[in-house]
């Protein structure tokens, strides 16, 4: 079964996760570089939303069955390329010539919270669903980058509560804080909203592109000087 399927409105693709909870593992993160590069290099897109097709689940973050498999079995490697992998989509989501809106349809806890963050624009589904980094309480520890994101979007407060707690919120506290966009009723007025707000998103690829890469410089420096390191200190075995 097919991980993403990529679809068009006009000049907005949407790629949709279609693998139920959605859950991140070598897998997920290939097929997603392969479909996101698919969508940038057609120069005819203007934007990118990006969507699930379960009923409950945006992303439900890391896979942790294959984590806890691959720490057994010692392939650490495998766990730090996917890791790699997983930087070169956000450094490529925080750089790319085109908005890309995050479509929260359902539950985005932990990496997809994380996905969701490396977004240029969310919106989120108020009926059904909760925004959460509960890696607190699963003992996994956020990347130098990470922290440089969240530190770099959002309210120092917010953060401060969410990473040290695992505190879930909703569409509505988020829209407060202007964390998402837009706060909608429910999964199909999330992707209709989200696709409209795509729509009036018509730039420059070239002026958005280097826009974009100004904007996040202080964590694109993080990412490219302090990742890698972390990763060898983490996934030595």
């Amino acid at each position: 079964m097919a991980l993403f399927e990529l679809d068009r409105d006009e000049t907005v693709a949407i790629i949709k996760m279609t693998g139920g909870k959605n859950t991140q593992n070598t897998d997920f993160m290939v097929s997603f570089s392969e479909m996101l590069d698919k969508a940038i290099g057609d120069e005819s897109v203007t934007a990118i939303v990006l969507t699930a097709t379960d009923e409950k689940s945006w992303s439900q973050g890391l896979d942790l069955d294959w984590l806890a498999k691959c720490i057994s079995q010692k392939r650490f490697e495998e766990i730090e390329a996917f890791m790699i992998g997983m930087d070169r989509i956000f450094t490529t989501l925080l750089t790319c010539p085109v908005p890309v809106i995050a479509s929260i349809t359902g539950h985005s806890f932990a990496n997809g919270a994380v996905l969701a963050s490396y977004c240029d624009f969310r919106f989120m589904r108020t009926d059904r669903g909760f925004f959460c980094f509960p890696e607190v309480d699963i003992d996994i520890q956020f990347t130098p980058g990470m922290v440089a994101l969240f530190r770099h979007k959002y309210p120092g407060p917010f953060v401060n509560e969410m990473l040290l707690t695992g505190k879930r919120v909703t569409a509505p506290e988020l829209e407060k804080l202007k964390v998402i966009n837009k706060a909608c009723t429910d999964s199909e007025e999330t992707l209709k909203e989200s696709i409209a707000f795509a729509k009036t998103q018509v730039k420059n690829r070239a002026t958005l592109a280097e826009m974009k890469r100004k904007l996040n410089l202080p964590v694109l420096n993080v990412m490219e000087n302090d990742n890698p390191g972390y990763f060898k200190v983490q996934f030595k075995g």
